[in-house]
């Protein structure tokens, strides 16, 4: 008789525009792949499967702006459920581990904190969608906004800015202040990480909240203590 698969491991990345999150969740997806042998999945949202990548395009374009938050809200949905139904939920059933570049978190920032959606409202979108499958473990990078906004757009010079990058200041602090709301509302699955340095030093903070939320996942080396991170 073969083995049950291990427990499917689900790890999602949030944070403001500019803070890292695409270089950091590769760097965790191979120190993983190496570490543990397992398979890692990495996807983003919206997107992450193909009709989930045309909604992607659609709300990055800024289609939906004209409409308000709650439109936008319908649309993040629509693509997190096709997402969840195609590829996130069928890999953690087969014992693999997810990380995912944003998820429903960001959805109560961006449409909820910053953009002013009724939290009641969000909430319900997220029931709909999300059900039971809640990360196990979320890192919020978290960096002054003037900084991100100017990593984003030395980033995107030649394209021009997406509908969220080209949003006010004051937005993009309201957005800030509702993932660090979300943390501290959640600090069993959210653990905050200073953004504001280089990207090595980021990456050693999340290696050690990793082995730390998650020691099961990550066997110690010989010699390697564990971090009691926050």
């Amino acid at each position: 008789m073969r083995p049950a698969p291990p427990r499917g491991v689900f790890i999602t990345f949030e944070g403001g525009e500019g803070a890292g999150k695409s270089t950091q969740l590769g760097r965790l997806a191979r120190h993983l792949q190496e570490r543990t042998g397992r398979t890692v999945v990495t996807t983003r949202e919206p997107g992450g499967s193909p009709r989930a990548e045309e909604i992607r395009t659609a709300l990055l374009a800024g289609v939906a702006k004209r409409y308000g938050s709650f439109a936008e809200a319908l649309l993040f949905t629509a693509a997190r459920i096709d997402h969840l139904d195609r590829l996130i939920r069928p890999a953690l059933r087969r014992g693999e581990i997810v990380i995912c570049d944003r998820f429903a978190d960001s959805t109560r920032a961006y449409q909820g904190a910053a953009g002013g959606l009724e939290a009641r409202t969000v909430r319900a979108l997220e029931r709909v969608a999300v059900g039971e499958t809640r990360p196990d473990l979320t890192l919020i990078l978290d960096l002054p906004p003037e900084t991100g906004l100017a990593r984003a757009r030395a980033r995107s010079s030649e394209t021009g800015p997406d509908r969220f990058e080209a949003e006010a200041l004051d937005f993009h602090a309201r957005l800030r202040a509702g993932f660090r709301a979300i943390a501290e509302a959640e600090p069993e699955r959210c653990a905050v990480i200073d953004a504001d340095r280089g990207a090595d030093a980021v990456e050693a903070e999340i290696r050690a909240v990793v082995a730390a939320r998650l020691p099961d996942l990550v066997p110690a080396e010989p010699g390697e203590g564990r971090h009691n991170a926050a």
